[in-house]
């Protein structure tokens, strides 16, 4: 009887320790949170202009409503901009509009849809197309991250619904420091990239990143992480935003 007793003590103790370890949030509350914590509502209302490579970012975003653009100088001296928005894409040069092919105007869409989107993130992932995953707890460089894996739905996924990405948030301060995807276009393939250099501007959150690869075939994006800390990756580029502005529209 006494061991019985014993036994039954054991594990209502068992229990309640159990039900009194934190819970972990979902991936919906992580995602919330870190977009809270990189601008939050300054995405929604918000003129954000940057210098990538050799181009001029503008990026006009007014509660649903958006006008992205480039402008650059081509090859031959000519000043080219691209304009995407809801209604569409449109090219001039030298401000006169020019007729562009289908594949060109898909070409060049992606390309500013592209650099906007990851300049911005991580305030996209609630998007209506979005199907967020948690796939747990990781450590990376001694520090706490939840894993996140987010695949679109084909309907207002847009053309690359098919691509995969992960994220990791750090646990405490939830700040998007890793992401990993992999892509179909330009024959496909995976990148890594490691958040560098934050800064607010604006309210905003934004970071440059240090992008790797890794060399093996048919490498699955969840496993970035451990490879990153075996030294495994082979590091291919930076990606560095240069005079970045935010402007609040009223």
């Amino acid at each position: 009887m006494r061991l019985l007793y014993t036994s039954i003590t054991i594990v209502f103790a068992l229990f309640l320790l159990a039900s009194c370890e934190p819970k972990a949030p979902s991936a919906q509350e992580i995602v919330d949170k870190a977009i809270d914590t990189h601008g939050g509502k300054k995405f929604d209302k918000s003129i954000v202009t940057f210098k990538f490579r050799d181009y001029l970012y503008r990026a006009l975003r007014d509660n649903g409503a958006y006008v992205y653009s480039r402008t650059f100088t081509d090859s031959t001296g000519q000043r080219v901009y691209d304009v995407l928005q809801n209604s569409g894409f449109t090219r001039t040069i030298n401000d006169q509009k020019v007729e562009l092919p289908a594949d060109k105007v898909k070409a060049y869409s992606n390309s500013v849809n592209g650099v906007i989107y990851f300049a911005l993130l991580p305030y996209f992932l609630n998007d209506d197309a979005v199907q967020k995953e948690y796939l747990g707890e990781v450590t990376i460089k001694g520090e706490p991250y939840y894993k996140i894996k987010v695949t679109f739905a084909q309907q207002g996924g847009g053309e690359d619904h098919e691509d995969e990405y992960v994220y990791w948030f750090h646990q405490k301060n939830y700040t998007m420091d890793y992401l990993a995807y992999s892509f179909l276009v330009d024959g496909g393939g995976t990148r890594f990239r490691e958040a560098v250099n934050p800064r607010k501007v604006g309210g905003i959150l934004f970071q440059d990143y240090v992008n790797y690869t890794s060399e093996e075939k048919g490498f699955q994006i969840e496993n970035y992480d451990r490879a990153f800390e075996a030294g495994k990756l082979k590091k291919i580029s930076d990606i560095n935003l240069e005079e970045i502005q935010v402007k609040t529209i009223e």
